[in-house]
């Protein structure tokens, strides 16, 4: 027949459902019509040898064969072929884990099954990331199967999400994990019998499709499915599947007590087993050949002990799985807990009514129809028929992808991107998207901040060839090639971008309002805008500036009278916001008078001479009086130096008052080579030498203006005298003037 996946939507397609179990294989080949699902088919077969042990398959080509064996005995009834199966996976190795998984919208929206689909696929993710924390041991597990028993809506437990406007949806949800090896096993298998798998659920999922309605979900029952290796449990309340669990003991445990006891092969001691229930006295051979004969009590009495510890290890189980509390009721299903005394056992361990334990066969079967002769309806077949049932609910298959070159198995969930098939690979997400360059971290008056890099090229992928995305849907197949995002620049700050600099600082100077760049100290030294920020550095943005940069921002002179705020001051008070600052522009420079005590430096106030020939600077930073003060000598002039004055010194200082007269004297001093003769004023600093040569203070592009006098570091308000030689240029290309 055509594969299982065309025309899924018609009811009439052919569902086959193979439980591989660890005694034997049950096929069942049917349709759903409506809510009543049709058995057209039915095939069971024993393994041969011990194939599979507690659920899990030891000899692929021995399972492989008896699949094919069913698989053609179904062939022939339908007179079809069949190409697809359903299948069941168990083991003892089945790890589950609850979480709860919210996802929220910008604004109230309408729910779509595509929102509820990213909640669920989401609700998985997080489950794995969750059980990959606790998983101790080298394997890698798969989800094979996953149940939402719970949603919400803006807080609020809602039956189906659908259709409702929200802000926020959550679900408390449950998901089963398998290792690669037990899903890889039951694939080769099916392979070996040329099916392809249509569809992969847990065994519990799937009896609980047949067993417990969903009419009678909203009770707190358990469903324990007795296989031959392993007892598949479930749990059901409040209207959902809530646990799932299993223990690695069930009918094979009791027929390995009797084989011992009976000197019989496992075939044998099987079949005691079951006569054991319908008759009283079993007659068999032992290994040597010789009759020999058993009764029923004899039997039950050898296996007593061991059906009470299977049954204690399933009560402990469910209340596990409940919450530390026993159920109401419980199913039990497979063809292992038909052993006699089983439910009995069950319900002391549970401390329930025996009534509430019972073994469903016919009884849950009403909305099965069977269309065959002589149909097999008891507990052995709810399971198969359920595997069938879980068709329709959802499809839960592997598929096989490329990713990179190496081959890749992926739990398909019909809606598989790019992006899952990246997650299984381990491709990380930095590998996906872009990467922002190196961060710099500094900090700006004490408070730390970060610019961060520029971002990186986003990741390359391409879909058997063609370009795709993250979001563009994957099959089996497929080739898939992802080459990894890029790291953008680290990250690049100039200094005078900062927001902490980008507003000026206005002060009003001599009657003017004059905005002026903030400035501002890296690890203690001075730096200009253009300065590139460097991991760590410490910046400090002045909110001030001196009375002496305001007068050098603006390329004037700085004269006497300083005052700010109308209160005398000197060149290095500090000017702040809306401060008012004014000089003498026309008058003499001003000088420091270090004498002078009645003006403490922490005031900020400024010593000036109004009148311009009170005295100059001396060489040790005094000020020489006229009158003899300061350190002076009565036959030194105004201006002349006291000390070590020279001859020569002495009769430039006489001339002085000649010099004023004139209104100023001349001086002249080498600048960077060349002769230059100041004039006009009756003595001069260092910083006058700007108003008679070209050299642009402006024209600074990150540079450092270099100043010396005589050979050494000039300050700007030092005393000219006649003969000085003076260097003025830029630090960075020593650039002459």
């Amino acid at each position: 027949m055509a594969g299982l996946n065309e025309n899924r939507e018609n009811q009439g397609q052919l569902v086959f459902g193979l439980d591989i179990g660890t005694r034997s294989i049950v096929g069942t080949v049917g349709y759903l019509s409506g809510n009543k699902f049709h058995v057209l088919a039915q095939c069971s077969r024993e393994h041969e040898t011990r194939a599979m042990l507690d659920g899990q398959i030891h000899d692929i080509g021995k399972v492989g064969e008896t699949i094919s064996f069913v698989k053609r005995q179904l062939e022939d009834d339908l007179n079809r072929s069949l190409t697809e199966v359903c299948i069941a996976a168990a083991g003892r190795v089945l790890r589950t884990v609850t979480t709860q998984v919210e996802y929220g919208f910008e604004s109230e929206k309408e729910i779509t099954a595509e929102d509820i689909y990213t909640l669920e696929t989401m609700g998985v993710e997080q489950a794995y990331e969750e059980f990959q924390k606790v998983n101790d041991t080298d394997l890698k597990f798969y989800c094979v199967g996953y149940t939402a028993m719970r949603y919400y809506m803006n807080g609020y437990q809602i039956g189906n999400l659908e259709g409702h406007k929200a802000k926020t949806i959550a679900a408390d949800l449950i998901a089963t994990f398998l290792p690669d090896d037990v899903v890889d096993g039951l694939y080769k298998a099916v392979e070996m019998a040329d099916l392809h798998v249509a569809n992969l659920t847990l065994e519990p999922i799937a009896a609980i499709q047949v067993a417990i309605p969903e009419k009678f979900r909203m009770l707190n029952m358990a469903l324990v499915d007795v296989g031959a290796g392993t007892s598949d449990i479930s749990i059901t309340k409040e209207g959902t599947i809530t646990a799932y669990g299993m223990i690695p003991v069930a009918g094979d445990s009791l027929t390995d007590i009797l084989v011992q006891h009976c000197l019989v092969d496992f075939e044998t001691a099987e079949q005691i087993k079951r006569q054991a229930g319908t008759e009283e006295v079993i007659e068999y051979l032992d290994i040597m050949g010789l009759p020999q004969t058993i009764t029923s009590e004899e039997v039950m009495d050898l296996l007593r002990d061991s059906v009470r510890n299977m049954t204690h290890m399933v009560s402990d189980c469910i209340k596990k799985l409940n919450g530390d509390k026993s159920v109401s009721a419980v199913f039990v299903v497979g063809g292992g807990g038909v052993i006699k005394g089983y439910t009995d056992a069950l319900a002391e361990e549970l401390g329930i009514a025996k009534e509430r334990v019972a073994i469903r066969g016919r009884e849950v079967m009403q909305n099965i129809v069977f269309e065959l002769e002589d149909a097999r309806m008891d507990s052995l077949m709810v399971t198969p028929i359920g595997i069938c049932l879980s068709y329709y609910e959802q499809s839960n298959n592997f598929i096989f992808v490329e990713f990179n070159r190496e081959r890749m198995k992926l739990y398909d969930n019909g809606r598989l991107t790019v992006a899952d098939a990246a997650m299984q690979a381990q491709f990380g997400n930095e590998e996906l998207f872009p990467r922002r360059g190196k961060a710099l971290t500094y900090t700006v008056n004490g408070k730390s901040c970060m610019t961060r890099g520029s971002r990186g090229e986003a990741a390359v992928i391409r879909l058997n060839g063609d370009p795709a995305d993250l979001h563009t849907q994957i099959h089996s197949g497929d080739v898939i090639a992802v080459q990894a995002s890029t790291e953008g620049e680290a990250a690049v700050q100039e200094l005078g971008r900062l927001p902490e600099l980008a507003e000026q600082l206005h002060v009003y100077a001599n009657g003017s309002r004059i905005d002026l760049p903030k400035t501002a100290e890296v690890n203690g030294g001075r730096q200009n805008e253009f300065y590139l920020i460097r991991e760590g550095d410490d910046i400090k943005v002045q909110n001030f500036y001196t009375v002496a940069e305001v007068a050098e921002f603006l390329d004037v002179p700085l004269g006497a009278d300083i005052r700010v705020n109308d209160t005398p001051a000197r060149p290095d008070t500090k000017v702040y916001e809306n401060f008012t600052v004014s000089w003498d522009m026309d008058g003499s420079r001003w000088s420091f008078d270090v004498t002078d005590d009645a003006l403490d430096e922490d005031e900020e106030a400024a010593s000036f001479d109004s009148e311009p020939d009170t005295g100059t600077a001396s060489g040790d930073g005094e000020l020489s009086d006229p009158d003899g003060g300061a350190g002076g000598d009565e036959d030194s002039g105004s201006g002349a130096y006291s000390g070590n004055a020279s001859d020569g010194e002495s009769a430039e200082a006489a001339s002085s008052d000649e010099d004023r007269r004139r209104g100023g004297r001349e001086l002249k001093v080498l600048v960077n080579g060349d002769m230059v003769t100041l004039s006009g004023k009756p003595s001069y600093v260092f910083v006058d030498i700007f108003d008679f040569i070209d050299f642009n203070l402006k024209d600074a592009r990150g540079r450092k203006i270099m100043t010396k006098l005589n050979g050494h570091d000039a300050d700007y308000m030092e005393t000219l005298r006649d003969g000085d030689q003076m260097e003025v240029y830029w630090e960075e290309s020593r650039k002459k003037a």
